[in-house]
C-alpha cells in the first residue's frame, strides 16, 4: 500500500470532497519539495477509481519534468501516461488516453484538446500553474484549451508572478494575492514543510567581493555589494558604463588568468571553493551529495565547469539549450554519484534530484519566484533520516538578501540556526557514525580515505591551509583581495563606440570582420578608404555590415 505523508492524505481527503461537490479547480499551493505530484497522482487515482473522471492530462514546465510526471503516474495510478510533444499533430487518438505535455506544446495542441475535453471527462492537471498568466500565450492556451474540462488542479509553490499579473482560473484580492475558496485550497508553506521533516532548512551564505573597476585614463573606482559605485562619477552619463559598474554584472564578469584559464582569485572561484568545502563535510554523512550551480549564461556556465575542473580534478555534467540530450544528462547526473551539475535555466521548477544539497547562485532572473524555484532544487528531504541542510552561496546582493530573509522568517526558531561544521562522519563498509576526525572506523577498522578536508599553498611562503581559508595560519597573508576589473573586460555586455552603445554581438561580429577587412582594405592602396578606415573603429563594424545587409 502507498504510503502518504498525512499532509498528502488531508490533501486528498479536501480536494475529493470538493470535486465530488460538483466544483471544478482544486488549488494545491504547495512549497517546493513538498511532493505535490505524489498527492496530485494519489488524487487523480480515486477520481479515476470511482469514474469521475475518465482520464488525466498534465501540462509540466520542460520535457524532463514530463518524463518526471510519466514515471510516478505510471507507479502510483498503474496506467500509462504518454509523453506529448508539439510535433504530435493528432492528439484524437489519445482521447480516453492519460498524457502529459509541456506548456510551450500546449498551444499548437490546444484544439485538439479542447475536442477531447468536450468528449471526455478530463482532469486537468497544471504543474507549476504561474506560467499560465491571464492574456499571456500559454495561459490562454490552457484556457481554451481546457475550457471544457470537468475538473482541473493547480499546483504551484510560487504562486505569485514576477510581474504581478493574474493567472486563469483563479479569483484574486484587491491586493493582487490569489483568492481561491479555502475548502477548494490546500497550503502547505514552507516554513510548515521544514518543521514536519519533508524538507531540509537553508542556510544562505552571502558571498560579498570588492571590485575595482580601472578607466581608460587611469581614474578608479570601487564596486561592491555594500557600497555602489558614487553617483557622481561624470562616466555614469554613459548608459552602458552605469551598467558596467553594477556589482552584479561584475559578479557575473569572467576573469582569465595571463594564460587564458579562468582564474582560480576570481570572484566566481571563491564562491566556488566556499561550495566545494561545505559538499566535502555533507558527503561525510551522505556520500552521493551533489552541487549544482545556477549560471547566468552558456559562457558563464562553461566558465564555471572550468573552475570546478581546475578545482577538483573532475569535469562536472553541464547542460544548457545548446547542449544535445540535456534532458538524459540531468537524468544521468541524477542516478549517479559525481559532484557537480552546471546549468543555465534547465535545472529549475519541477526537475527531482534529491541528492543536491548545495547551490551556487548566479542567475539571469533576479525575481523572487525564479529564487524560490532554485531554492526548491536543494531543499527536497532524502528520507526519514535525511537531518541535512542545504546550502545556499549566493552574491552579497541586497535584491538577495530581502529574498533570503523571508524564507528564514517562514522557518522555525529551531532551523534557524547553522550546526556548523559536522562532528560525525559514516563508515562507507558498515555505516556506522565515527568521529569526523577519526583515521579508521572503531566498528570493523576500516580505514577512511585521506583528503577530505582540501587544502591550499599560500601564494607568498607556499604553506598547506584549508580550502575555505580568508588568511594564511602561517604567514597573515590575506586570501580575500580585490578583483581588479579593466574597461574594457566590464563593458563585454557590449561596448561603448564614439557614444554609441553596440551591442555584445555586433561587437563580436565586428571583431571577426575587422582583420580581413584591415587586410583587403590596405592591399587595394586606395588611400581614401585607408584613412577612412583609420577613423572607423571596429568594434562598429559589426553594426555597419548588418545595416548594409539591410539595403536591398
Amino acid at each position: 500500500m502507498l504510503k502518504l505523508r498525512p499532509w498528502q492524505s488531508e490533501c486528498k481527503t479536501k480536494a475529493i470532497e470538493w470535486f465530488n461537490a460538483g466544483n471544478r479547480t482544486f488549488l494545491m499551493d504547495v512549497a517546493p519539495g513538498g511532493g505535490k505530484t505524489k498527492a496530485s497522482c494519489v488524487i487523480a487515482k480515486k477520481l479515476l477509481e470511482v469514474g469521475e473522471i475518465d482520464c488525466v492530462i498534465a501540462i509540466a514546465p520542460r520535457r524532463s519534468v514530463v518524463h518526471q510526471w510519466a514515471e510516478d503516474f505510471q507507479a502510483i495510478c498503474g496506467r500509462t501516461m504518454l509523453q506529448i510533444t508539439g510535433n504530435d499533430e493528432d492528439l484524437s487518438a489519445y482521447g480516453g488516453v492519460d498524457f502529459a505535455i509541456t506548456w510551450s506544446a500546449l498551444g499548437d495542441a490546444s484544439a485538439a484538446i479542447y475536442n477531447i475535453c468536450k468528449n471526455k471527462k478530463v482532469l486537468a492537471i497544471c504543474d507549476e500553474h504561474h506560467h499560465a498568466g491571464r492574456d499571456a500565450a500559454w495561459g490562454d492556451g490552457a484556457d481554451n484549451a481546457f475550457s471544457k474540462a470537468k475538473h482541473t488542479m493547480v499546483l504551484t509553490g510560487t504562486p505569485v508572478r514576477s510581474d504581478g499579473s493574474e493567472t486563469v482560473w483563479m479569483s484574486y484580492d484587491g491586493q493582487g494575492k490569489i483568492n481561491h475558496p479555502k475548502a477548494g485550497t490546500y497550503t502547505l508553506s514552507y516554513g510548515a514543510a521544514v518543521d514536519l521533516g519533508y524538507c531540509r532548512p537553508i542556510t544562505f551564505h552571502r558571498h560579498e567581493g570588492n571590485f575595482t573597476v580601472v578607466f581608460d585614463d587611469g581614474d578608479t573606482t570601487q564596486v561592491s555589494g555594500a557600497a555602489e559605485a558614487p553617483k557622481d562619477l561624470k562616466m555614469q552619463r554613459i548608459p552602458a558604463l552605469k551598467r558596467a559598474l553594477d556589482f552584479y554584472k561584475l559578479a557575473c564578469t569572467p576573469i582569465f588568468d595571463n594564460h587564458g584559464q579562468p582564474c582560480i582569485r576570481s570572484y566566481q572561484a571563491t564562491m566556488l571553493e566556499w561550495g566545494i568545502q561545505k559538499l566535502d563535510d555533507l558527503r561525510l554523512n551522505m556520500s552521493n551529495s551533489g552541487g549544482l550551480v545556477i549560471a547566468h549564461s552558456i559562457e558563464m556556465a562553461e566558465y564555471m565547469a572550468d573552475l570546478l575542473q581546475i578545482l577538483e580534478g573532475e569535469r562536472p555534467f553541464i547542460v544548457h539549450n545548446q547542449i544535445a540530450n540535456s534532458d538524459a544528462k540531468i537524468k544521468a547526473f541524477k542516478s549517479s554519484t559525481n559532484r557537480w551539475l552546471v546549468s543555465v535555466g534547465m535545472v529549475s521548477e519541477g526537475v527531482d534530484i534529491p541528492r543536491l544539497r548545495v547551490l551556487v547562485y548566479l542567475p539571469f532572473a533576479r525575481t523572487e519566484l525564479a529564487f524560490r524555484q532554485a531554492m526548491g532544487r536543494v531543499v527536497r528531504n532524502n528520507g526519514p533520516d535525511d537531518d541535512t541542510r542545504a546550502y545556499v552561496i549566493m552574491p552579497a546582493h541586497r535584491i538577495f538578501d530581502e529574498y533570503a530573509k523571508r524564507v528564514e522568517l517562514e522557518m522555525g526558531p529551531k532551523h534557524s540556526a547553522d550546526p556548523g561544521a559536522p562532528r560525525t562522519k559514516v563508515c562507507p563498509v558498515c555505516s556506522t557514525q565515527c568521529n569526523v576526525s577519526a583515521h579508521a572506523c572503531h566498528e570493523c577498522d576500516e580505514e577512511f580515505a585521506l583528503g577530505n578536508y582540501r587544502q591550499k599553498s599560500c601564494d607568498e611562503c607556499g604553506s598547506p591551509n584549508p580550502f575555505g581559508a580568508k588568511e594564511c595560519v602561517a604567514c597573515g597573508c590575506s586570501f580575500t583581495q580585490d578583483f581588479s576589473v579593466h574597461l574594457n573586460e566590464a563593458l563585454r555586455h557590449g561596448a561603448i563606440v564614439r557614444g554609441m552603445e553596440v551591442e555584445e554581438d555586433e561587437v563580436i561580429l565586428g571583431e571577426t570582420l575587422a582583420p580581413e577587412l584591415k587586410k583587403k582594405v590596405l592591399r587595394s592602396g586606395d588611400e581614401f578608404l585607408v584613412n577612412l578606415l583609420k577613423t572607423v573603429p571596429e568594434e562598429s563594424y559589426g553594426r555597419l555590415a548588418r545595416m548594409m545587409g539591410e539595403i536591398k
